[in-house]
């Protein structure tokens, strides 16, 4: 079987990475090509189409500066489609993009799957009426989606977290606290607090001061930086300036588990941090606008924004949304959590139900089966 995948950023590149192992597994005659990044390159041994970080623009004007090269990489997409005949094509989130694949997939007859649905449930709830005219398959990695789907007339599939299932397994590899301490030049006797400050550039320039600003009123910790892989290092030195900060470089999972409290930018991360077991404070400054913030609220659908609190649909860790995060209110967070109090033993708990609602299955294993299984009826 032919298998075209497509994915826009890290996350999706991770995860991919691993479905594309777990076809290979249960397909031996596996013939992958793909839109994404280094890790999908490695599963595959191939360079991909399109790499994901010619395509990381974040927000509308980017978008419309952009947009030239953004269609061009759609064309690319559509032509690889055409000329290649993949036996199915998968999509993996990157809605606005991916949608648009889906479409012309469908009007050849190529089976279209979608792994790790779009956050439709979110906002763009529109958005299901082209995945049912498109997608032949959902699978859903949060355990709500599939109840959401079927109340527009959708069957979805849960097939398990691959975030757990990545996590999980990376545990029983990644270095003890102490190793990790000397490995970085940190001292294992003293607290750490994990700032975890984004991907991007604008995200990173707005959300790394107030959480520097908190974590350094805490002296009798230390405080890491999990540095992203594409970031220039001139932009973390020019906001971090003379502070005190160990810069973490590809280790974000073994800082985040070390870590006594972490900050973290809303996210996968913050989904990351809470199955390692960290207690943490979300943040998500960007603008800082009040009306932003007001104008936001109403346009999202759900109480939540950060996955731990959706999942549970409850407030497991606390959010401070744009306005909200500032240094005072991130420093009153963070210093609850740092002492073992009842905020932080509540947070522990609260990570623990939600992993029973996760469940243990291997979600790409599961992911793959049920792709084959449909292209062999």
């Amino acid at each position: 079987m032919k298998y075209f995948l497509i994915a826009g950023e890290a996350s999706g590149d991770l995860h991919g990475s691993e479905l594309i192992k777990s076809l290979c597994e249960q397909d031996p005659q596996a013939d992958c090509s793909f839109l994404g990044g280094d890790l999908m390159a490695a599963a595959t041994g191939l360079a991909p189409i399109v790499h994901y970080r010619d395509m990381a623009y974040m927000g509308l004007t980017q978008v419309v500066r952009h947009l030239p090269s953004i269609l061009g990489f759609m064309r690319t997409a559509k032509q690889h489609i055409t000329q290649w005949r993949p036996d199915a094509v998968v999509l993996i989130d990157y809605p606005s993009f991916n949608l648009k694949v889906a479409k012309h997939a469908h009007s050849l007859g190529i089976p279209v799957f979608y792994f790790i649905s779009p956050k439709v449930w979110v906002w763009k709830e529109w958005r299901v009426k082209d995945i049912k005219r498109w997608v032949d398959e959902m699978l859903c990695i949060l355990p709500f989606e599939p109840a959401f789907y079927s109340k527009h007339n959708y069957e979805a599939t849960y097939v398990g977290n691959p975030t757990m299932t990545e996590i999980k397994h990376a545990i029983t590899t990644l270095p003890d606290r102490e190793a990790f301490c000397h490995e970085h030049g940190l001292d294992p006797k003293r607290h750490i607090i994990a700032l975890a400050p984004g991907s991007r550039v604008k995200e990173i320039s707005e959300n790394l001061p107030p959480m520097l600003a908190a974590a350094s009123r805490h002296k009798d910790c230390q405080v890491a930086l999990a540095a992203a892989p594409n970031i220039d290092a001139a932009l973390y030195s020019s906001l971090l300036g003379n502070a005190p900060v160990t810069i973490v470089n590809q280790a974000t999972w073994p800082l985040l588990r070390s870590a006594r409290v972490a900050l973290v930018t809303s996210g996968t991360v913050t989904l990351e941090t809470a199955i390692l077991g960290t207690p943490q404070v979300a943040c998500y400054r960007m603008n800082g606008k009040k009306w932003l913030y007001q104008f936001m609220h109403r346009l999202l659908k759900g109480k939540y924004v950060t996955l731990p609190n959706i999942i549970n649909n409850e407030a497991t860790i606390p959010e401070l949304l744009v306005h909200n995060c500032t240094t005072e209110n991130i420093d009153s967070q963070l210093t609850a959590l740092l002492s073992d109090g009842p905020e932080r033993q509540a947070q522990l708990d609260g990570y623990a139900r939600m992993e029973s609602m996760l469940g243990e299955q291997n979600c790409c294993i599961e992911a793959a089966q049920r792709i084959i299984n449909r292209l062999n009826r």
